[in-house]
């Protein structure tokens, strides 16, 4: 536990070094003071972050030092010690802001879990505001970084749903980055304390999924030779992230609606059911409307899921964030492998921020990391990225965002073909489709009439 700096306001000499020994011995820092004016003094030299305070002293009294307390700027929590809790003093505390009342004699063991909510309460602020600090010097929120409105906006959305308890369905591209903002919301949740449990359905075969979501008992099925616990109760009291959820079975998906309403969950092969305390968070790759439309995903568990969505862009939409990105990539991947690489040459920055990243930023991570393995020096340099990275005059045949024109093709040819190739990109969504190409929806579909297309099929333009 830090080490939280108590100040002990009381004006029998006794008592006060008594609670304070006491205090002390709990791992906290400790000063007394006789009185009000003594204990203003040391809050000017001490800083205390908790003041415990008597009701009743000479020269200043708890009522008028909570007072002066709260007029501070600093954050500083008040709890009252008194012989006899009348509602006047009970009213003054109140309006004061006091955090807690003690009566007297104190109850020790309730007095240690004050001061441990407190000091919990307190961690939490600074941790808040250490975030926000972040937000605001350095572009980052978390693990998250980005200075572009549009990784601004999702920081907004992660801190206004990061405290409560809603299901958060967060959508986007592969490599976007959806696992590190059901990671960041986590940590600023009240639940941070407690496991966070990623789940990745596509990489589960379809016939180990509930077993591994619900858990077994011994016996459930053949090779079920012990009982499992499944990741509902792994990550009891904390978050759960099913990413690509539109993979998960529909069967298995109606078992999943029953958890996510009922909050009790039965393992294959149990007569009992369980009680579990965890927030959902979904992940998919897909457009969920058109998942729900092809029977991917159930409609009421999109619903039940959907109570707040998040959608990640693409790095080729944010490109103002690559700089800040690769000095946080840098970082992290510098101390992994044990390097000091520092920054990368102009002449890389210019080749990333020219390139498509069809992978996103999981695409940039590992270009990164295999340029820190292989660089000599403080500095990435061209000859330290991949081969063939970025120096295509022709876009790379392994870039499947790419529209291939050749000498001739009409303005009307090229548009068409770039209007298609962004709704396959975009997974058919038209709305996100018109959003890239800077056009109105309404524009979107009377382009898509005069091609003769249906609005729900769309195939990709020749190479």
């Amino acid at each position: 536990m830090a080490q939280e700096r108590v100040l002990i306001v009381e004006d029998e000499e006794n008592e006060r070094t008594g609670l304070a020994e006491l205090v002390s011995g709990w791992g906290y820092r400790t000063e007394t003071a006789s009185d009000g004016v003594e204990a203003m003094e040391k809050v000017a030299t001490f800083s205390p972050f908790i003041v415990i305070t008597d009701v009743k002293m000479p020269r200043m009294g708890g009522i008028e030092l909570a007072e002066k307390l709260a007029d501070m700027p600093e954050d500083v929590a008040v709890v009252m010690v008194t012989a006899q809790k009348t509602t006047e003093t009970a009213f003054h505390a109140g309006r004061l802001g006091v955090q807690d009342y003690i009566e007297k004699p104190i109850d020790f063991r309730r007095l240690r879990s004050i001061l441990g909510n407190i000091s919990e309460l307190l961690q939490e602020r600074r941790e808040k505001e250490s975030l926000r600090r972040n937000l605001r010097d350095k572009g980052a929120l978390g693990r998250l970084v980005g200075s572009s409105p549009k990784m601004q906006e999702i920081f907004r959305l992660v801190e206004l749903v990061a405290p409560s308890t809603a299901s958060v369905l967060i959508t986007g591209a592969s490599g976007t980055g959806k696992e590190l903002v059901a990671r960041t919301i986590h940590d600023l949740s009240p639940r941070r304390g407690k496991p966070f449990v990623p789940i990745n359905c596509a990489a589960i075969p379809e016939t180990l999924i509930e077993s591994e979501i619900f858990g077994h008992e011994k016996g459930a099925f053949t090779g079920a030779l012990e009982r499992r616990t499944g990741c509902f109760e792994l990550a009891e009291g904390g978050t759960l992230l099913l990413d690509e959820i539109g993979e998960m079975p529909v069967a298995t998906q109606a078992k999943l609606l029953r958890v996510l309403e009922d909050h009790k969950l039965r393992r294959l092969g149990s007569k009992v059911e369980t009680s579990v305390d965890v927030r959902v968070l979904a992940a998919t790759n897909k457009v969920p409307e058109e998942a729900v439309a092809q029977g991917q995903l159930r409609q009421d568990v999109y619903y039940r899921l959907n109570v707040f969505n998040l959608h990640m862009p693409a790095l080729r939409e944010h490109k103002e964030d690559i700089r800040e990105l690769v000095k946080s990539l840098l970082a992290e991947m510098s101390d992994k492998h044990e390097r000091k690489v520092a920054d990368v040459s102009e002449a890389v920055l210019n080749l990333f921020q020219n390139y498509a990243w069809p992978g996103n930023v999981r695409e940039l991570r590992n270009t990164l990391e295999r340029a820190v393995i292989v660089c000599e020096g403080g500095l990435i340099e061209t000859r330290h990225l991949p081969p063939g990275f970025g120096t295509s005059v022709r876009p790379a045949a392994h870039d499947p965002d790419a529209v291939h024109l050749g000498v001739g093709t009409t303005v009307e040819e090229a548009e068409k073909q770039l209007i298609l190739k962004t709704l396959q990109v975009t997974n058919n969504n038209k709305t996100r489709a018109a959003e890239i190409l800077g056009i109105s929806l309404k524009t979107l579909h009377n382009k898509l009439k005069e091609y003769g297309r249906a609005a729900d099929t769309v195939t990709a333009p020749e190479e």
